[in-house]
């Protein structure tokens, strides 16, 4: 591939990225959970953007999850992946957060991860 092809990909990634960032905030109350995903695996955190602290994380890439799924790249995955989060999330009493799918559309894997916490009885 060529190389200004990756760079205009790069630049436009990152001018999605603080379009959404610049209309997603996360509280106390209600903190943001943010999405990335690779080929691979996906990652998750529940980010307090006032204190700048992570609350809670999980990924395909967990003992806790590989323990109950063979892939981490398909929606199965990131349905136990929302489940576990969820989990985590109700342990430490955040019944709402703020999603933020970053650059990726909302369908799929991110969909699915979206629908499971929602499943779980947390808000967005």
């Amino acid at each position: 591939m060529d190389k200004n092809k990756l760079a205009k990909r790069e630049i436009r990634r990152g001018r999605l990225r603080k379009r959404i960032r610049a209309k997603i905030k996360g509280t106390a109350d209600r903190p943001r959970l943010h999405v990335f995903k690779s080929n691979v695996y996906v990652y998750t955190q529940v980010i307090d953007d006032q204190t700048h602290q992570v609350l809670a994380t999980a990924s395909t890439q967990e003992k806790d999850f590989k323990d109950k799924s063979r892939s981490g790249k398909n929606k199965e995955a990131c349905n136990l992946l929302g489940e576990i989060l969820a989990g985590r999330l109700k342990e430490r009493r955040i019944e709402s957060v703020v999603f933020d799918r970053g650059i990726y559309p909302y369908h799929g894997r991110v969909k699915a991860l979206a629908e499971a916490m929602r499943k779980e009885g947390i808000r967005f």
